[in-house]
């Protein structure tokens, strides 16, 4: 895939701190990549190094073939999307969306012509005569949306654009920059630190820690495939349940001295001698009753917390000494103190060096 952005060995400090670390990327062309992390990570700073919003301290950028390293941000092929809309409150939709375009010379028809363009796509006919205050939240960040798409660049960059809406507008509008995305195919480099925003929109996840890339690949294999405990912990809602113990061969003893049968797990190199290490279980793969019983593993439990979440239940028990949580479906009937059969297959797990933290 030929390359649209390309990131290499960018460093960033601001004095004594280093915020980017030699970070490397290749965004292919067309190509939705998502940077995921928690706050502080340096998922926005790396945004704004591409959009030339700040100065690397070291390294090269390269947007469409073009070094732009040291290009003033007008100059790099790109349009920005940012957080607090960044909207004029003084001018309508229309006077927004075109005064880039105007202030940059072009001529009046081609600037109606674009500003229509935006409009359809956006939906935003209805609302070009209105000023900002006059739009919901929802309706101001599709204007955001549309002030970078009538630049008709090649990138465009979204930083937590969705952070400010409520769930509903967030879910609504997360729908529309995926249908935006299938429409234009253009390149799109999107900052979130929300996990769901991230596994529904991305071709592939960039997941930040400390300024550094922990693993760059697709939703399907970041959820199934964490490379280290960092991403196991970070991607899941619950998050993935882990259990504390010593791997040996195809044995798994927990700390409570339980045992857990791993040979079916796929371990990305032969496990030799013993090895502190951590189990993981997403609470999805846990099955109760009967199907658990004809798992690999299997244990009698209390549930101890209980949380309807209306599509499903969650509950929280104990397995091997460790609390645990897993998910049943709505119509099964969880009660505190009621003791079941819990189960899952350790080969949907993932196993973890705990002293490198690395999957093994």
């Amino acid at each position: 895939m030929q390359s649209s952005v390309s990131i290499r060995d960018v460093s960033l400090n601001f004095g004594n701190v280093q915020v980017l670390r030699n970070l490397n990327l290749e965004v292919g062309q067309g190509e939705f990549i998502v940077l995921l992390g928690p706050s502080g990570c340096g998922k926005s700073t790396l945004l704004n190094c591409i959009a030339g919003l700040l100065d690397v301290s070291g390294g090269q950028i390269f947007i469409g073939g073009k070094n732009v390293t040291w290009a003033e941000p007008k100059d790099r092929g790109i349009g920005m999307v940012f957080q607090s809309y960044a909207l004029y409150p003084q001018m309508t939709v229309e006077k927004n969306l075109s005064f880039g375009l105007r202030v940059a010379g072009m001529a009046k028809e081609e600037v109606n012509a674009r500003v229509k363009r935006a409009a359809e796509i956006l939906q935003l006919e209805p609302f070009l005569q209105r000023k900002p205050a006059n739009l919901s939240g929802g309706q101001r960040q599709r204007v955001a949306i549309g002030r970078a798409l009538v630049r008709d660049v090649d990138v465009f960059l979204f930083d937590e654009p969705l952070s400010n809406l409520d769930a509903k507008l967030r879910s609504d509008l997360r729908v529309e920059i995926k249908r935006l995305h299938q429409r234009l195919k253009n390149t799109m480099i999107y900052v979130t630190h929300d996990q769901i925003e991230a596994l529904t929109l991305a071709d592939r996840i960039a997941i930040m820690k400390n300024g550094e890339i922990q693993q760059l690949s697709d939703p399907h294999t970041i959820y199934n495939n964490p490379v280290n405990l960092y991403v196991a912990g970070f991607i899941g809602s619950p998050s993935m349940n882990f259990l504390q113990g010593t791997l040996s061969g195809t044995s798994f003893t927990a700390e409570d001295g339980t045992v857990i049968p791993v040979g079916n797990y796929k371990f990305t190199a032969p496990s030799s001698g013993q090895i502190k290490a951590v189990l993981g279980v997403r609470p999805e793969h846990i099955v109760l009753g009967e199907d658990a019983q004809r798992m690999p593993f299997s244990t009698e439990v209390e549930i101890e917390i209980v949380e309807p979440m209306g599509s499903d239940t969650l509950a929280w028990t104990k397995i091997a000494g460790h609390s645990v949580t897993f998910r049943a479906d709505s119509d099964v009937v969880l009660t505190v103190g009621q003791k079941l059969f819990v189960g899952f297959d350790p080969a949907r797990g993932s196993l973890f060096n705990a002293e490198t933290t690395n999957r093994v």
